[in-house]
């Protein structure tokens, strides 16, 4: 595994989520009610606000997991699951750098997350 490769894509990521994260908290705020005449516009208005701030707080959590995969790199732990510290598979790595699990943990925290239906 090429540590550095995956360093170099890491950080690039970062770099490009900060900017965007920047942008869209400032897209969120910028909306202002002033602007909306009746009601119609404040519900426009208030969806757009809306998604800038979910697509802000979904490149926040992503940012971290990217500073936290930055993070295992300087410990020496990129790469091993979090779970067992067994080997996280390649393609997945290549697929989503920032992977803290290998696919079988990673499966099994979904599958856990998942809301059970009621009878």
């Amino acid at each position: 595994m090429n540590l550095n490769t995956y360093k170099q894509r890491l950080l690039a990521l970062q770099d490009s989520l900060s900017v965007r994260l920047r942008r869209d908290s400032e897209r969120g705020r910028e909306q202002t009610p002033d602007s909306a005449t009746d009601t119609g516009d404040m519900a426009v208005l208030d969806e757009g606000e809306s998604e800038d701030f979910s697509e802000a707080e979904l490149d926040a959590t992503t940012l971290r997991q990217v500073r936290d995969a930055l993070q295992r790199i300087e410990n020496g732990t990129y790469g091993q699951c979090l779970v067992d510290g067994g080997p996280i598979e390649a393609a997945r790595l290549d697929a989503v750098p920032w992977a803290p699990y290998c696919l079988k943990h990673q499966k099994l925290l979904e599958a856990a997350s998942r809301p059970r239906p009621s009878l």
